[in-house]
């Protein structure tokens, strides 16, 4: 957490005159039990009502100076958290955008989002707080101690008693509290995971009627939470009874130590009532200290969450340097390439080499779990291989800096994802200043040109949040239309088509040979029909490659390759290349 706090340095300001404005207000505070006692003392003592009015103005000027000093102090604390947390939710949103696969794999989306909104508002709260408060409740304390010992020694040494009691409960009680509340917000990670899962495969749990399954598992983990809230609660909820019992014990001293001190006519009635007002002022200002404790607990447990992402280092680092693009012989080559996932214990790829001349289309095709979308992923550096090279143009990809490496590819991931947003919109991320013409173009090749001119508003037609209003056909012909527009170099489609009917997908593979000029495009796919007429085929098994070579060669010389084919000719029957 406190690694963070370096983004409170632009906010020095803010951060000085909140708690500095409290404290102001508080002084003002600690003369009002003065104020009150003059008036009992001489006021209604002597029966002047001109002295009482005057001294009800003054009253009233000390409030209205405190609630303008409060609002002031509020108004800088306020700005100064929100300031804060919004720095650092764009510094944490920017570095997570930096992370690797394998740091997000690992992390998991639902720790993130947790980080991002839940995490990010403790830390808003504690630092709001503690502008406004961590300053002002001991200067109250103390304030009203030493207040005390101007009015009487004997009856200001049973605030000092008090005050010992009360912050050994005050504070016993929040190092108590301080481990449960982390354990609190791991499970409720837990609990935001197995929300998103639900949400996101809803449709699965529904198919295979897992409804009560899921609900069960919720409650177990919901269950433990609220457990645990519970248990924290009840501990916490001990402060309120524990300090009023102290602090009512020490008024009950008070007042009989006061009676006797005015019945021998060492006090005066406004005196005791004074030192009675600074015990309540002392009782609400530990009470708001140790709410206050607690919230920064969270706000610190939370921050060190916060800070434990920022602290993770991307295991694919680029250089800012960039490299002069020379195109050699081949665009794409690898060489004994090995992958391993991260806390894997075996390798998802092995000695895998590739050759790849600028402008052929290679067919990328095996089971389940053969390792065919890590072999594009590698290519494009969302991982970094464990051993070998990966080379682009001649050279190592690890030598090209982030946005150099990244235009050379357009990628349509397994999964078609799409942004709210208008279909231009979103069609714009694979090329910032395409024009209308150049997006019809990509539609066009896409095989989605028709489906966006029957749309109301074409190319303004919105499409809702991951293109909920859009088949999954559709929805993956506007991720490749998007990977299209920008016309890069090397075109990677990971079993992009797989929502796609053969003659679609048929027209589709036409058009994108004919994109002038020819892109390098790599094919992953369940089907043989997909990649038949690729120049170059690499048939994966257990992340090895098995055999290498075109349709006719593999068909004579891989095994595998002529099972897969054999089975799906047999199943599908003629296929249109």
């Amino acid at each position: 957490m406190r690694k963070l706090l370096k983004y409170l340095k632009g906010y020095r300001t803010e951060c000085v005159l909140a708690p500095l404005f409290k404290m102001i207000e508080a002084l003002f505070e600690l003369f009002v039990p003065l104020v009150v006692a003059s008036i009992i003392d001489k006021g209604i003592g002597n029966g002047d009502v001109n002295y009482i009015i005057r001294m009800c103005i003054i009253l009233g000027g000390l409030g209205l100076f405190g609630l303008i000093f409060s609002i002031t102090a509020q108004y800088f604390s306020a700005k100064a958290a929100i300031s804060f947390t919004s720095k650092v939710r764009h510094v944490l949103f920017d570095h997570i955008q930096k992370l690797s696969y394998s740091e997000l794999d690992e992390t998991g989306e639902s720790t993130l989002i947790t980080r991002m909104t839940s995490d990010m508002n403790q830390i808003q709260n504690g630092v709001n707080l503690t502008l406004r408060l961590f300053l002002r409740s001991p200067f109250i304390v103390f304030g009203a101690m030493i207040m005390a010992f101007t009015i009487d020694f004997k009856a200001a040494m049973i605030f000092v008693g008090t005050i010992i009691i009360l912050s050994l409960i005050v504070f016993g009680i929040m190092l108590s509290c301080i481990p449960l509340y982390n354990r609190i917000q791991q499970k409720l990670d837990g609990v935001l995971g197995v929300t998103r899962e639900n949400l996101s495969g809803a449709r699965v749990i529904r198919a295979f009627c897992k409804e009560n399954d899921e609900i069960d598992e919720f409650h177990g983990i919901n269950d433990s939470l609220t457990k645990l809230q519970k248990f924290t609660g009840k501990i916490s909820a001990l402060m309120n009874p524990l300090t009023f019992i102290t602090v009512n014990a020490a008024v009950i001293i008070l007042i009989y130590t006061g009676a006797a001190e005015v019945y021998k006519g060492i006090l005066t009635q406004g005196a005791v009532v004074a030192l009675y007002n600074y015990m309540s002022q002392i009782l609400v200002e530990l009470v708001k200290l140790a709410n206050l404790i607690i919230s920064l607990t969270k706000s610190v447990a939370c921050g060190n969450r916060v800070q434990a992402v920022l602290e993770l280092e991307p295991s694919v680092k680029f250089k800012s340097e960039e490299v002069i693009n020379e195109n050699g012989k081949y665009i794409v080559e690898l060489k004994h390439a090995d992958f391993r996932y991260k806390n894997a214990q075996e390798n998802s790829l092995t000695d895998i080499n590739l050759k790849v001349k600028p402008g052929e289309t290679v067919g990328i095709i095996g089971g389940t779990g053969s390792g065919k979308t890590s072999l594009v992923n590698i290519i494009s550096r969302f991982y970094d291989v464990e051993n070998g090279e990966v080379l682009i143009n001649g050279k190592n990809i690890k030598e090209y800096p982030s946005e150099q490496l990244r235009s050379f590819f357009g990628i349509v991931p397994q999964k078609a994802v799409l942004f709210k947003g208008t279909v231009r919109d979103n069609l714009k991320w694979g090329k910032k200043n395409a024009s209308d013409e150049e997006i019809n173009e990509a539609l066009e090749i896409s095989q989605a040109k028709e489906i966006i001119d029957q749309k109301e508003g074409g190319l303004d037609f919105e499409i809702e949040q991951e293109g909920k209003n859009l088949s999954g056909g559709q929805r993956q012909r506007l991720t490749i239309a998007r990977a299209i527009v920008g016309k890069p170099e090397i075109l990677i489609l990971d079993d992009s088509s797989s929502a796609l009917d053969f003659a679609t997908d048929s027209k589709l593979r036409k058009a994108i040979r004919n994109i002038t000029p020819s892109p390098t495009v790599f094919i992953v796919s369940q089907r043989a029909s997909s990649i038949r007429y690729a120049d170059k085929i690499i048939v994966l098994d257990d992340g090895k490659a098995v055999g290498q070579g075109t349709h006719d060669e593999l068909i004579k010389s891989c095994e595998i390759y002529k099972e897969i084919y054999d089975s799906q000719f047999s199943r599908e029957g003629s296929i249109n290349g």
